[in-house]
């Protein structure tokens, strides 16, 4: 698991253009080195964004929440892994998680479980049909990712003390949701400050909109990046 701020914070590009994207990057240069590519960018162009940010050696977590019948996950992940990409996403179902895993197999991917998005309730959740509530239903994908053999999981940071007594201490937790004291939730509902995330077991955090949305991104991300630094030197 990595040790620094630097390492743990990642930057969610949730922008609608490749050119305010890469504003972003240029922007926040050396201070930041790991960036989420997800849906809203990569059908503007992502992908290859993504493929020149791993040229450039910064960190790439696509956030594509995978989920399809074995081969197809399979054949996608095959590719991803020659993207070069660091992190990428797929629903926490066993058969897919088991699927990815093996096409991944030899690679430096790190497959994350995404277990409940942090936007929904327990009211979403039994509305989709589930017989848990959120955090039982997290706990539940946990177990399963940890047994497919996955790289981490992403949950709320609600969950993070829970879910890292049950896949130890060297899988990756991510969680979103993540916002600085006084920030807007937005359409997030179970969401926790940088210091406490990290606190609570989580090894690295997605910050979007309080960084990319502010009037200063790099000073709203070094103020991040200060908050996470203090809590991991106590």
């Amino acid at each position: 698991m990595t040790e620094t701020a630097r390492d743990r914070l990642i930057v969610g590009l949730d922008l609608p253009t490749i050119a305010e994207a890469e504003k972003i990057v240029t922007t926040l240069g050396d201070d930041v080195t790991f960036y989420k590519i997800g849906y809203q960018l990569v059908f503007a162009g992502g992908l290859e964004f993504a493929r020149d940010l791993a040229a450039s050696r910064k960190k790439v977590f696509l956030d594509m929440k995978l989920l399809d019948i074995d081969n197809t996950v399979a054949k996608g992940v095959e590719n991803i892994v020659k993207m070069g990409m660091s992190m990428l996403t797929l629903h926490a179902y066993p058969k897919a998680m088991k699927a990815a895993v093996e096409a991944a197999r030899g690679s430096d991917l790190c497959l994350l479980g995404v277990t409940v998005l942090t936007s929904m309730d327990e009211q979403d959740v039994i509305d989709a049909g589930y017989e848990y509530d959120p955090h039982t239903l997290v706990l539940r994908r946990a177990e399963q990712a940890r047994a497919a053999g996955m790289g981490g999981i992403v949950c709320s940071a609600e969950e993070s003390s829970a879910v890292r007594k049950i896949i130890g201490p060297d899988m990756a937790l991510v969680t979103p949701g993540i916002r600085p004291a006084g920030a807007e939730k937005g359409d997030q509902k179970r969401v926790m400050t940088p210091a406490d995330a990290l606190k609570a077991g989580s090894s690295h955090l997605v910050v979007a909109r309080p960084i990319v949305a502010a009037a200063d991104p790099l000073v709203a991300a070094r103020g991040i990046l200060d908050e996470m630094n203090g809590a991991l030197s106590r």
